[in-house]
């Protein structure tokens, strides 16, 4: 095969995966949300760093994720963060989205910066700094229907630093309770996704720690709230894969924030620490798809880009998702069942080993060529000038970043 990814290559062969022009189909439609927030200024607990051209406002946000779709082909919508991405005019900024072929996409509301949420949110002692969190939900649920989003991404910083500084039971009725009243000002086309955390901000305790409390909120709740599922989140050695199988077969898998970690939240860019677990992961999903089911699950970044730069950074996350996706359709699902039924440890392993080894690059880079993108999206954005320019065009002015 040939393996240069700057040119038309051979398709992998369709032994693989059976139909190779399904697989293309497959590939033709998927999508990738981009975060308004990945393309700001970010940092650590210690500092935030800025960088040239970084947008100044949320519509600066726009034009940078509407270059990231335009080179890939794959990335329509762009997420909202509430109040990171305050406008006086949502009409305005659903406009502007559409007007570079984007549109917007799941809002994420800030329960989390504001001082009074020191001690907490929806699961504070105090019932008026619950309240001041439920009015935030219902304000995020308003800007939904104008922005005719459909997703509301929820994660929560809630907990404890010591052993008695909170009652857990209380503190999970408060959360469903608080939880319950956006669930119900929701139009029947939207979704709550539930995100968890198992640690930071609170070291002894967050009161959504892990998947299982998350699907036990969702359940009381109702069917329009879903699990999210973010890469990072999870404690050393913890095999995501078997929550994300777990969480489809019980109809609960929203979505996905995809970054990755080597310690602990670190919002690397995805795969590139463990790209054979992404890859894994994208398994379930597809095996999911070929029963009928898994159609509604949200592909959605969440990484922090302190170093490197925005764009390319972005550009290079969305390649990787695409090529662990494609991968995962090459896999030969009936020599994998049938290795499975006959107990062949060694055989199963080896049809995802060869899935996952195949060369990939040509294949995906004809799909967004086809898509109207480019072959080699990082290349084409060096080559482009577009951060040149954007760094002339927006100096002056103060740049977006957490908090602003």
């Amino acid at each position: 095969m040939v393996t240069t990814s700057d040119r038309r290559t051979e398709s992998p062969s369709a032994t693989h995966g059976g139909d190779l022009a399904a697989v293309r189909r497959s590939l033709l439609a998927q999508r990738v949300e981009t975060p308004s927030w990945g393309f700001g200024n970010s940092g650590t607990r210690f500092a935030v760093f800025g960088q040239p051209g970084v947008p100044r406002d949320p519509f600066e946000k726009l034009e940078d994720a509407a270059e990231v779709n335009r080179l890939t082909g794959i990335c329509p919508s762009v997420a909202l963060h509430i109040p990171w991405d305050k406008v006086d005019d949502y009409g305005k900024l659903k406009k502007a989205a559409a007007d570079l072929g984007l549109r917007l996409g799941a809002i994420n509301p800030n329960a989390f910066q504001d001082a009074d949420y020191k001690l907490g949110s929806i699961c504070h002692h105090d019932p008026a700094i619950r309240r001041k969190a439920v009015d935030h939900l219902l304000d995020c649920i308003a800007i939904a229907r104008q922005t005719d989003s459909h997703l509301l991404s929820l994660w929560f910083a809630d907990g404890t630093n010591y052993p008695g500084q909170g009652d857990f039971r209380r503190r999970k009725r408060w959360m469903v309770e608080s939880l319950a009243e956006a669930y119900r000002a929701m139009p029947a086309d939207m979704r709550m996704l539930v995100e968890y955390k198992f640690y930071e901000p609170g070291f002894y305790h967050t009161d959504l720690s892990d998947w299982g409390v998350a699907s036990l909120v969702c359940r009381e709740l109702g069917p329009q709230a879903q699990v999210l599922v973010d890469l990072g989140h999870h404690a050393q050695g913890v095999n995501v894969e078997h929550i994300v199988a777990l969480l489809l077969d019980e109809g609960r898998l929203g979505g996905f924030h995809f970054n990755n970690r080597k310690y602990g939240d670190d919002d690397l860019i995805v795969g590139s620490i463990n790209p054979y677990e992404l890859f894994l992961i994208f398994n379930e999903l597809v095996a999911e798809e070929a029963n009928g089911g898994g159609r509604d699950v949200a592909y959605m970044l969440d990484q922090s880009h302190n170093v490197e730069a925005k764009i390319p950074a972005m550009l290079l996350s969305v390649l990787n998702v695409q090529h662990a996706y494609a991968k995962a359709l090459l896999v030969d699902r009936a020599a994998l069942r049938a290795a499975q039924e006959e107990g062949d440890v060694v055989a199963a392993m080896q049809v995802l080993q060869q899935a996952y080894e195949t060369d990939v690059r040509g294949l995906c880079a004809d799909v967004r060529e086809e898509l109207g993108g480019a072959r080699d999206p990082l290349a084409a954005f060096a080559g482009s000038g577009y951060a040149q320019r954007k760094a002339a065009e927006r100096a002056g002015g103060r740049q977006m970043s957490w908090g602003a």
